[in-house]
């Protein structure tokens, strides 16, 4: 029963019948616990109940499509979220890239890839969460009309105002907040947020820095808070003061 716990909990959300069935069968083979839903509407039933650990997302389902899906989730939830889009579909998969999921891959697919990019997934988001997590001197980093909470993980404006973000984005600003008035590569970015090395086109931390800067409210074309460095990548050009 322990043993069972302790098992990652995935959420496959496919309106093909066969391929959830599949899908379940090989991951529980392979030591994980897996839930199916036919739709929208299942898959937050299920996370209602149940503690999920990833959530692999068809982009094309009846009634409310993936990607809205994709956007809620990346924005209510801290849970990774892998797409699975008809290959071809290079728009939906960036868009849904930019509205935070984690990894994508194009179907037809072989079921061991999948499973490999959940392990690598889930691998990614221990590591940076592990790093995150560690005290900081204070529960709340401050900075210019803003405050970080590390607990609640929460954006809070001067105003009260809570803005909402997703993991990606929380991880993101909080390396920038320990970090900043320092310039950090790219590479640097996405080993410190994800855990992994940047592919030769990989622009993951530019659409992330796009959506944090629109969190913000920091104007992409004159930011003052995160700034570009030209041909060197990100800094973030602000005071930050730890406290409550």
């Amino acid at each position: 029963m322990h043993g069972e716990q302790r098992k990652d909990h995935i959420l496959i959300v496919d309106d093909d019948v066969e391929i959830r069935q599949l899908l379940k069968e090989y991951l529980q083979k392979n030591g994980l616990r897996a839930s199916t839903a036919a739709d929208g509407k299942a898959m937050w039933k299920v996370l209602e109940r149940s503690r999920i650990d990833l959530v692999v997302l068809d982009l094309m389902l009846p009634g409310e499509g993936g990607l809205s899906l994709c956007r809620k989730l990346c924005v209510d939830s801290q849970v990774p979220v892998i797409m699975l889009t008809a290959l071809g579909e290079e728009t939906d998969r960036i868009v849904g890239l930019e509205m935070g999921a984690d990894d994508y891959l194009p179907k037809p697919f072989n079921p061991r890839e999948l499973l490999a990019r959940i392990n690598s997934v889930l691998r990614r988001t221990r590591a940076s969460t592990d790093t995150l997590d560690k005290p900081v001197d204070g529960e709340r980093l401050h900075f210019a009309d803003w405050t970080l909470d590390t607990v609640s993980r929460q954006l809070i404006s001067r105003e009260g105002t809570v803005v909402p973000l997703s993991g990606g984005e929380y991880r993101l600003l909080r390396v920038f907040l320990q970090r900043p008035n320092r310039v950090l590569s790219r590479d640097q970015l996405l080993e410190l947020v994800s855990g992994k090395e940047a592919g030769p086109y990989d622009r993951s931390i530019d659409v992330q820095v796009g959506r944090l800067r629109k969190r913000l409210g920091d104007d992409s074309r004159e930011p003052r808070l995160i700034k570009t460095v030209r041909s060197a990548g990100y800094v973030f050009a602000e005071t930050v003061r730890v406290g409550n």
